[in-house]
């Protein structure tokens, strides 16, 4: 690799929005339920349009948020997004998981913002 892509690589992992997008589209591609809902496509046929704008959603509620969003906002926009978009409750216990990932993720990007 030139030290041009070098440069361009590392000023790509330090920026902290594009930290935040790639993290939240990692966490959600490692859900489970939610690559079940997309493999079955439990959505229609576009399920994973609508997994993408489940990422894009979150990203923009961080990304204009100066204050950490509550873990059970996160719980319950979870929740409806796969009832009402994916038509399946998820009773695993993962909802409550990914949500508190999504605390994390949402706390480092606000700390990253800060520095």
């Amino acid at each position: 690799m030139d030290s041009k892509n070098s440069t361009l690589c590392e000023r790509t992992e330090t920026n902290p929005t594009i930290l935040l997008q790639k993290s939240i589209i990692l966490l959600l591609s490692r859900w489970y339920a939610l690559q079940m809902a997309i493999e079955n496509q439990w959505a229609g046929s576009d399920s994973l349009q609508k997994s993408q704008q489940l990422a894009a959603d979150l990203f923009s509620l961080f990304s204009k948020s100066k204050a950490l969003v509550p873990i059970e906002e996160l719980e319950n926009l979870l929740y409806e997004c796969m009832l009402l978009t994916f038509n399946t409750e998820i009773e695993d216990g993962s909802i409550e998981q990914v949500a508190e990932q999504l605390f994390v993720i949402h706390e480092e990007y606000l700390l990253r913002q800060s520095s």
